[in-house]
């Protein structure tokens, strides 16, 4: 059996179902429930409704798992919820796309498994954070690297770092764009200071700016941050560039060298910005010695 209506078929005999959570939903347990009222069978065979095939596997375990039993105890079927949107039966070829995952979700959230809804709306949040956070990037991005965006991005895709190959190339590229190494330093900060703002566990197209950063002297990175020009955005970026994992060849060389009243107002930046993780590495960086 292959077809859409094949599982709901075999929900007509259904007389009771369990919930078992497969992973990430804390100490919530099983969920029984009685399907023998035809009010409450129709109301789990509209929630667990499928509408297409999706032709191909999620990779991971799944989050519930559905065994539906018929009135004789007998196991009927057993089928795995995937992110609040698909389901995975083994006589299908592959998962298939749930009509509406939020109906079924709320089906578990009012039968006392709230924990896939809570998750589904986490993780639709972050989802959407980061795609606010990618667009806050690009539209930093320097002049003169127009149509390396998409390489640039390709690297969180594929994980790997970027290739001496391409940073030589934005480097000459921003070289002719900027002239002026004032004005490449602000490019570079204010691209840093940009997207996630994350000093670690952050996509890592976002590193980009920050091994571009790694080759400016100590010098010119001092004097954009002393231009007037430089704001929020330029600390953000210093911040980062300053306080992250070994991000330059003399890092704590540099970092001791920077005049008090800058190693203040990137600290107070630090401090202001919610990060705890960045808070925390400014903190040993960049506050006062107490010995």
């Amino acid at each position: 059996m292959d077809g859409m209506t094949d599982l709901d078929s075999v929900l007509q005999q259904a007389h009771m179902v369990r919930g078992s959570p497969v992973s990430g939903f804390g100490v919530e347990g099983d969920i029984w429930v009685d399907l023998a009222d035809p009010a409450e069978l129709g109301q789990f065979r509209a929630a667990i409704a499928v509408e297409s095939l999706a032709g191909s596997h999620c990779m991971c375990l799944g989050d519930v798992r559905f065994d539906v039993f018929d009135p004789g105890g007998e196991r009927l079927a057993d089928v795995v919820l995937h992110h609040g949107a698909t389901l995975r039966w083994g006589q299908w070829e592959s998962d298939a796309v749930l009509v509406d995952g939020l109906l079924l979700l709320g089906w578990l959230d009012g039968h006392g498994m709230p924990g896939p809804m809570r998750q589904f709306v986490a993780d639709r949040h972050r989802a959407e954070e980061r795609t606010a956070e990618k667009r806050t990037w690009l539209a930093a991005i320097p002049a003169g690297l127009d149509g390396a965006a998409d390489r640039i991005l390709a690297l969180s895709r594929t994980g790997g770092a970027p290739s001496p190959e391409l940073l030589a190339e934005l480097t000459d590229r921003l070289r002719l764009a900027f002239p002026d190494p004032l004005e490449r330093v602000l490019a570079l900060l204010g691209w840093y200071g940009s997207g996630s703002g994350r000093c670690s566990g952050y996509p890592v197209h976002e590193g980009v700016p920050g091994e571009l950063l790694r080759r400016v002297p100590i010098a010119d990175l001092l004097a954009g941050l002393a231009d007037s020009r430089a704001g929020e955005r330029h600390d953000a970026g210093a911040v980062r560039h300053l306080v992250g994992w070994r991000t330059r060849p003399h890092q704590k060389r540099d970092v001791a060298g920077l005049p008090e009243p800058l190693r203040a107002r990137l600290l107070a930046h630090a401090r202001r910005s919610g990060d705890s993780d960045k808070q925390s590495r400014a903190e040993r960086w960049l506050a006062p010695s107490r010995a």
